[in-house]
């Protein structure tokens, strides 16, 4: 491969420590998140609660995390753009780490859910905070390669998180978890502040002031659009692969379907698909052509998964494999955020807005669940990707283009 210059391009700067450690740091970040909707069923069902009750109050659990990844997504942001990234990195795997051992002696769902509110209000500022990192320590023709290994190295932590609990009891796959968050420290400590961020402290500009994102509406509706284009990631992770249990019932399959293999074979796919996107990114040189074809795709797998007529578990977790390969430009939307923001609020936003779309469950959940008794899962479940879709690729048509964007600049 050769740049406009015709001069060979180095792979070097990809595997420094820091790029290395925010990927090692995903992969813990992934693995604890999705851990709870892998041991979602077994874990509840040990804690004594009906068949009903794990639908319901794992749910209220579910959205107890991802409100504590709202609220963490705002302070991790602040702080990272105040106080530097090294700061957010450290701060927030000792938070989720605690709380996931913690997690492992649960024994009351109350309890379950302020703990898992904890692991999220932590698990917030890891992959906004090393994205941003890796963004700006990356030279531009190289940031996209750099967001795709992040991604898919830490994409792999749910596919461990499905294997660590099929060896092990599910309180122990929690001990482990915030065992390896703890480890990662040790690497921590090692790595270097972002130069972009070292300058802009030296001068007099305000950062992290969150309300900023919210003032000029050409900054906001930058802000919205952000925000939108990963709208459909969430449908899948959220809702489609979470209750695949519920789904399969209602597509009448006899064999049960069981939610932990359903998230498995999504981020195994995601994992594939974030390395696609990454590629196809550098290769069109458009953020918005690659992260457009992959919506695509996924809106033809939700409509194959929802009315295809699916008769087996075989068909039914292959379609959950490629609905995650359709969803893998996570760690693309989140580049094109940190491209689209200065300096000073570009770490508040792109960690903001990593956790307000994991956070979108909070609005997503209660309404599959409201619309399931009066139409049908299927139905439901439809609804709410009509109107993930339908923002996303508004989100998508109004954004700019950020592809080899000079990042060195305040707002």
């Amino acid at each position: 491969m050769q740049t406009s210059s015709s001069s060979p391009v180095s792979l070097r700067p990809l595997f420094a420590l820091p790029v290395i450690v925010a990927a090692l740091g995903y992969f813990v970040d992934v693995y604890d998140l999705l851990l709870f909707n892998i041991v979602r069923v077994p874990s509840l069902k040990e804690l004594g609660l009906s068949e009903a009750d794990i639908s319901i109050i794992g749910g209220r659990i579910l959205n107890f995390q991802q409100a504590g990844l709202l609220l963490g997504g705002i302070f991790w942001g602040i702080l990272g753009d105040k106080r530097g990234r090294l700061s957010v990195l450290f701060g927030s795997i000792i938070t989720y780490s605690l709380a996931n051992i913690a997690c492992g002696w649960v024994h009351d769902p109350q309890v379950y859910a302020i703990l898992r509110f904890v692991a999220g209000l932590g698990l917030a500022g890891e992959l906004g905070a090393g994205i941003t990192l890796v963004s700006e320590i990356l030279p531009p023709h190289l940031r996209g390669y750099g967001s795709s290994l992040v991604a898919s190295v830490g994409l792999l932590g749910a596919v461990v998180a499905y294997f660590t609990v099929t060896l092990f009891d599910w309180r122990t796959t929690y001990f482990i978890g915030g065992s390896m968050g703890l480890g990662l420290l040790i690497l921590r400590v090692s790595v270097f502040e972002s130069g972009m961020f070292k300058r802009t402290q030296q001068t007099g500009v305000v950062r992290g002031n969150f309300w900023a994102l919210f003032q000029g509406r050409e900054r906001f509706l930058r802000y919205l659009r952000c925000m939108g284009l990963a709208l459909p990631t969430y449908l899948v992770i959220g809702i489609l692969a979470t209750f695949g249990n519920e789904f399969g019932k209602a597509l009448g399959i006899t064999e049960a379907i069981t939610p932990g293999r359903c998230v498995m074979f999504t981020y195994v796919g995601t994992v594939i698909g974030d390395l696609t996107s990454g590629l196809l990114s550098q290769y069109l040189r458009s953020r918005r052509k690659a992260i457009g074809l992959m919506m695509s795709l996924t809106f033809v797998f939700v409509i194959m998964y929802l009315f295809g007529g699916i008769n087996s578990t075989g068909a039914f977790y292959a379609l959950c494999l490629m609905m995650g390969f359709g969803i893998g430009y996570i760690a693309m939307f989140l580049t094109i955020t940190a491209e689209s923001f200065g300096t000073n609020l570009r770490a508040t936003a792109t960690t903001s807005v990593a956790n307000n779309v994991r956070a979108t469950t909070l609005l997503t959940i209660p309404a599959f669940q409201a619309m399931k008794p009066v139409i049908g899962v299927l139905e439901a479940g439809a609804v709410v990707a009509f109107i993930c879709f339908a923002l996303g690729y508004w989100s998508l048509a109004t954004l700019g283009e950020t592809f080899g964007k000079e990042l060195d600049y305040t707002e």
